[in-house]
């Protein structure tokens, strides 16, 4: 359902408890590091109906596998799905008043309120609740998920007895007894897998340490979840163990208006980081490093690392508090959700809910991996690490894809096999090999960062390039085509010559051959290691620089448009004024080959070729193809109005701009797709920044060098967003009175305004333009 927050630049709060919420609420209120992700649900659970709550844990890249059970098999299809799960509840802290249990939806609430701040990174509630006996308590609780430690997670609760003395209890638990969610109709959400997904190996209940030690059953992880208190109150305690719980019950006589403050210290340590037999003793010395901080300096390191993200990463609109809460809630949620130590990506949903198993996709490279270059690019450069880690997993797929040689990327994956189980709208999207090669041509574009092209980058372009001469062919004509794949649209499958598929591999084949060129001119041992790691034979380069010469890009004259592939043009378009607003998404109404047989969009496909690949299309070509498309694109995929909404304002359709902006800026906070209660869409998160830099920025990135076209939509007064470019750092302001360029940090820069050759410095590190 849609919720209404208070409008607040730098935090969402709520004023009351809205159980019809409930559900979204723990997603848009989850914490998470990029590694560890907690729901926003209450420290002592939620015992609302079923289906208003999924009180989840996650651990970004620790999943179970299961075999993939298809009723009707084919060779090469793929053979088993990761997920990640819903590992242990260790933030459980129960509180009893007397023998009355703290509930939410139990007595009366006569105050509540909560917020989750972008500054400080914590999540804060303060309630004052009367038991049905009458008795009254006042409790307020604080929590975070470290930055500075990717495995810990800190709770302060203080409870204070209002109006009578008490006899308070505070239930702290690690509870295994957890599940994940099951998948229902809906392909994008949850998981098949039924029962338990971890065995219980072990547990260790002290005084002031409780662990479990589980194994998952297949895909062979440990993983071990721990949690210890510190209480500021004498105090008796009891220790209990039930099945998969442990329990560590603190009780403490309090009289009227004496708060008694407790703090809970969590962590999960994964045999994927450590060997597991050092688990356990790992994780107790992050407790005890963690009770020797306290909780306030865990916060004050939270509020530290987040000032300098801020610093660097900050977009303010001013004329909009609606949009201004939205962007700073998406960036902040990337910033939560993102993988970062070359292992792990970040998933569709990030680390706050089950949609899409947890799976990374093409999101990255194309929607998140902009903002990360040039907001925190130590971050990006991880991201391609983690492609680099993938490598020998898909070059045993493309093996199984009948290619000799190269490497071919998973459509969904966690830890690099394929898991998608549709081959039409998974392995089909050969474009997945460009978009990696794409993001590393941004990444050097925007570092010139040689050490990773030699490291990583050379050997992922070289191999993933050569699918395009493994998958495509030579026709009569002489074109070079590529036949049955499928694009960025899902609801156009199996096709030839997909525009964008096509247009994205000749990029990928020419920058790989200029890449390799390059290093066997200026290092001629590291290209000698090189092309030894790829074996790569004479001529290879030659044949990526004759395909993509010869690359068949369909265009139709009559129309003055790039058609979306050989036959799209010649299918039946969709009718779209008989099908009625619940047939949406389509997807979820129609079986896959009726929409396969029409002319419909799912979302923007020869649209993010104008994007990507903005300087070969002319300013009018954009335009009818934008005209084109828009009619016959239903958006019913979150990754599609952002980008709708950068050629709409290139193009000068600026109410359109504004319009398709608004949908994805506040996609989440007023889900407007229905089912931001599965997690965030982190690719929609990504596409609100892209939407201010590449739309009403104009910022393109050409052959290396940067260009900005900046507007000004009439509802705002100003707006500014801030690159790191070669290791400076520029902010971009853009008002009514014009445009000024800011060199924040770093060295010289140059670049495009309009067309004018710009360069700020540390000398002259302003420029303005009317």
């Amino acid at each position: 359902m849609q919720h209404t927050y208070p409008l607040d630049a730098w935090c969402i709060r709520e004023t009351s408890f809205d159980a019809a919420s409930n559900f979204l609420d723990e997603t848009l209120f989850a914490l998470g590091n990029g590694y560890i992700g907690l729901r926003g649900t209450p420290e002592e659970g939620y015992a609302g109906p079923a289906g208003t709550s999924l009180d989840g844990s996650y651990l970004n890249g620790f999943y179970e596998s299961e075999p993939i059970q298809y009723p009707e098999n084919a060779f090469g299809l793929a053979r088993n799905n990761q997920f990640m799960l819903n590992v242990p509840n260790a933030k459980g802290i129960a509180l009893w008043l007397g023998d009355e249990r703290f509930d939410l939806l139990q007595g009366r609430v006569e105050s509540y309120a909560r917020r989750l701040d972008f500054r400080t990174g914590l999540l804060e509630r303060d309630v004052v609740w009367q038991a049905p006996s009458g008795r009254r308590v006042q409790l307020r609780s604080r929590r975070l998920v470290s930055f500075a430690s990717k495995h810990l997670f800190a709770i302060e609760f203080t409870a204070t007895p209002l109006g009578s003395d008490a006899v308070l209890r505070f239930d702290c638990t690690v509870d295994g007894e957890v599940r994940n969610q099951q998948a229902g109709d809906d392909p994008r959400v949850g998981s098949a897998t039924t029962g338990p997904a971890l065995k219980l190996e072990g547990t260790e209940l002290a005084p002031h340490f409780a662990a479990l030690q589980q194994r998952t059953h297949n895909s062979g992880f440990t993983l071990v979840s721990a949690a210890t208190q510190v209480l500021d109150a004498a105090h008796t305690q009891e220790l209990g163990q039930d099945g998969y719980r442990l329990v560590q019950s603190y009780t403490v006589p309090v009289q009227a208006g004496q708060p008694v403050r407790l703090v809970k210290y969590g962590c999960y340590y994964s045999s994927r980081d450590y060997a597991a037999d050092e688990l356990l003793t790992r994780a107790r010395a992050e407790l005890e490093a963690a009770r020797g901080l306290g909780f306030d300096q865990l916060a004050a390191q939270q509020e530290t690392y987040l000032a300098d993200f801020w610093a660097q990463a900050d977009v303010e609109v001013a004329g909009d508090d609606a949009l201004q809460q939205g962007i700073r809630f998406n960036q902040f949620h990337l910033l939560q959700s993102v993988g970062r130590d070359g292992k792990t990506n970040i998933s569709a949903k990030g680390v706050t809910g089950e949609g899409y198993e947890g799976h990374y996709f093409w999101d990255t490279e194309i929607y998140i991996f902009p903002f990360f270059l040039y907001n925190k690019p130590e971050i990006a450069r991880k991201l391609l690490e983690y492609r680099y880690a993938g490598l020998p997993a898909a070059r045993e797929r493309a093996r199984q894809m009948a290619h000799a040689k190269g490497a071919l990327y998973p459509w969904r994956t966690i830890a690099g096999e394929e898991c998608s189980a549709y081959f039409p709208a998974g392995t089909a999207q050969y474009h997945i090999n460009a978009d990696v090669a794409y993001s590393i041509k941004q990444y050097m574009d925007a570092t010139g960062d040689d050490a990773y092209l030699l490291q990583y980058g050379a050997e992922i372009l070289l191999e993933t390039a050569r699918i395009w001469l493994g998958i495509g062919s030579y026709n009569r004509a002489g074109a070079f085509v590529i036949n049955e794949v499928t694009g960025p649209d899902e609801y156009t499958a199996l096709v030839n010559n997909n525009y964008y598929t096509n247009a994205m591999a000749k990029l990928h084949m020419q920058f790989a051959a200029s890449v390799a060129e390059r290093i066997a001119r200026e290092q001629p041992l590291e290209w000698a290691r090189i092309s030894a790691a790829v074996a790569l034979a004479d001529g290879e380069l030659e044949e990526f620089r004759r395909a993509a010469a010869a690359m068949l890009l369909p265009y139709d004259a009559t129309l003055g448009i790039h058609p979306q592939d050989d036959s799209f043009l010649d299918k039946k378009v969709w009718d779209f004024a008989g099908t009625p607003d619940d047939k949406y998404p389509l997807l979820l109404n129609y079986h896959p080959m009726v929409i396969y047989r029409h002319q419909v969009c799912k979302q923007a496909d020869v649209v993010l070729a104008l994007l990507l690949l903005s300087e070969q299309f002319t300013l009018e070509d954009k335009k009818r193809d934008f005209d084109y498309y828009e009619a016959v694109t239903t958006h019913d995929s979150s990754l599609s109005s952002c980008i709708f909404s950068i050629i709409a304002s290139e193009v000068g359709y600026q109410d359109k701009a504004y319009d398709y902006f608004m949908e994805t800026a506040r996609l989440d906070l007023d889900d407007t797709h229905g089912n931001t209660h599965y997690g965030v869409h982190t690719a929609a998160m990504a596409g609100t920044w892209l939407g201010v830099a590449y739309g009403f920025g104009g910022m393109r990135v050409v052959n290396g060098e940067v260009r900005f076209a900046p507007t000004l939509p009439k509802q705002w007064q100003h707006y500014q967003f801030r690159i790191h470019l070669h290791g400076s750092l520029l902010q971009v302001r853009v008002s009514a009175a014009g445009t000024q360029y800011t060199l924040l940090r770093g060295e010289a820069l140059a670049f495009q305004h309009r067309g004018t050759p710009v360069t700020v410095s540390p000398a002259a590190p302003v420029k303005e333009f009317a």
